[in-house]
């Protein structure tokens, strides 16, 4: 089994809190940091990419794939309710990774290969 040495902080966080976490975790980032929220089986995604003081992307992956660019942190907060609903519908628990860029949120995490079986 290949082992990925990738920096990343992992949290399991509840759903129902997610949201300050993630608003509280946005004003650490520095400008080209990721916050990549997945879901348990890490199958779906929601990426925000700090690109400016206060200026961020958020890149959805999962049911629907859409990008939102220049976004303050106040609308992220508002847009974050309605993905959180329609990316994480039956999650109790969302894992949250602060990455040093987007392009390392683009990886499959599940580290035992890319199906069930591992082939």
């Amino acid at each position: 089994m290949a082992v990925h040495n990738l920096d990343y902080a992992e949290a399991m966080n509840d759903k129902t809190t997610v949201i300050p976490t993630v608003m509280e975790r946005l004003e650490r980032l520095d400008t080209g940091q990721c916050l990549d929220m997945r879901t348990y089986k890490r199958n779906r995604s929601v990426a925000i990419v700090r690109t400016g003081p206060d200026s961020f992307t958020v890149v959805e992956r999962g049911f629907h794939e859409e990008m939102w660019e220049g976004l303050s942190a106040d609308k992220i907060r508002r847009l974050l309710k309605t993905l959180l609903k329609r990316e994480f519908p039956r999650s109790n628990k969302i894992r949250l990774y602060t990455l040093d860029s987007f392009e390392l949120a683009d990886v499959n995490r599940m580290g035992h290969g890319s199906g069930r079986f591992g082939t």
